[in-house]
């Protein structure tokens, strides 16, 4: 079956439940970075809402069937290099583009089209659907039923997804995609962007989790191997010892304590990954350090001080990673088990930036507080900083 059968069949009988293309080979503002498609109802008619992600923006609009085939079909013929059709009965990859595209079959993860114009925000995930892995962790009952205890987790691994979904736009088409996951620990998120990106988004990957824990990396290893999880692994390793040739796109450090989460910074900068998703755990580097006569009616007290320094820690990191190229957020995330804290730093690669600013505002925080930064002696000759 080619790719223009597949599309004209889908959409004949109206059997076409969601749709994503990925890849642009053109680049540029006015290029999506993914495109999306769900039937929806409009007056009672049946449409096709398109949706364009753009880096910082998206944007919808409704088409007829025959519309949607005619553009779908041309998409398809080169100017995304893969697509992920969703069916009834089965999920359809088309890589390459043209008429001698690949059709690759599997099973269906999305067999019901939700109709509703105006619906409620769609989860990642969503309960009552069962997910293989969260059935394994004990997550999901088999039948898709978020388990009583359980919905804490439910609740945090859909936000990290989303988080990821909004970085995608700007994630390289590498084939295989690549990522390092630092501290994986039992890897509820590891095995959560392992789905995201291979059942969801159709592509293919090499995803490593590493940890200091040899039976966390046993375990995880023989959950990866019950799940089929092609191209997931788990290995024991130290973040400051990590070595990746040919680099990495998407570095996850989650829960790293104190400098740690310095360390895999560093690393992903070094590696020049794409996208950098970090939530920091305990941060006692600048504690003893922070002085300034000025704020001293705050750092006088213990817990405002402890709270100042957590903060002014991150607020560096962004900062940090500013200078080295990147462009950083700071988001809010839910708490993990292993912390209290629940901010997301979320760093996308922007070569050729202008960092003078930053520098300079770099240094004026540094001299006012009194700090030397972890993660400033990590990146060394990365970062230029003023005296």
């Amino acid at each position: 079956m080619t790719a223009d059968e597949l599309v004209e069949r889908l959409l004949a009988d109206e059997s076409l439940t969601h749709a994503t293309l990925s890849g642009p080979r053109a680049r540029g503002e006015d290029v999506p970075r993914r495109l999306t498609i769900r039937p929806v109802l409009v007056g009672g008619e049946r449409r096709y809402q398109w949706t364009s992600h753009f880096a910082t923006r998206t944007s919808d609009e409704n088409l007829t069937a025959d519309e949607t085939e005619t553009r779908l079909a041309a998409l398809l013929h080169g100017e995304y290099r893969q697509g992920l059709l969703h069916g009834p009965e089965a999920d359809y990859q088309v890589l390459a583009g043209g008429r001698s595209a690949r059709v690759l079959e599997r099973p269906p993860t999305r067999p019901e089209a939700d109709l509703a114009h105006d619906r409620r925000k769609r989860r990642v995930l969503e309960e009552g659907e069962a997910v293989p892995f969260l059935v394994e962790l004990g997550v999901m009952t088999p039948e898709g039923a978020v388990r009583a205890r359980r919905h804490d987790k439910f609740r945090q691994v859909n936000r990290f997804l989303e988080l990821v979904e909004d970085v995608l736009p700007a994630l390289p088409d590498a084939d295989p995609f690549r990522v390092v996951d630092f501290g994986s620990g039992r890897s509820y998120l590891t095995f959560a962007l392992h789905h995201l990106l291979t059942a969801v988004h159709g592509r293919r990957v090499e995803l490593l989790g590493l940890d200091l824990k040899a039976d966390v990396v046993a375990e995880c290893s023989a959950l990866a191997d019950r799940l089929g999880a092609e191209g997931l692994r788990f290995e024991l390793g130290d973040i400051a010892e990590a070595e990746r040739a040919g680099g990495v796109d998407l570095v996850v450090s989650l829960h790293a304590c104190d400098t740690a989460t310095d360390a895999a910074l560093a690393k992903a900068v070094e590696w020049g990954a794409e996208v950098i998703l970090a939530v920091p755990c305990c941060q006692h580097e600048l504690l003893p350090q922070i002085d300034d006569a000025t704020l001293a009616p705050l750092l006088r007290h213990g817990l405002l001080k402890e709270r100042f320094a957590a903060e002014v820690t991150d607020a560096v990191r962004a900062q940090l990673l500013g200078l080295a190229g990147y462009d950083v957020q700071l988001v809010e995330f839910v708490e993990l088990e292993h912390t209290p804290k629940n901010v997301l730093i979320r760093a996308t690669r922007r070569p050729g930036r202008d960092t003078e600013r930053l520098a300079r505002e770099y240094a004026e925080l540094k001299r006012a507080l009194g700090f030397d930064h972890a993660l400033e002696r990590l990146l060394g000759d990365r970062i230029a900083i003023p005296a």
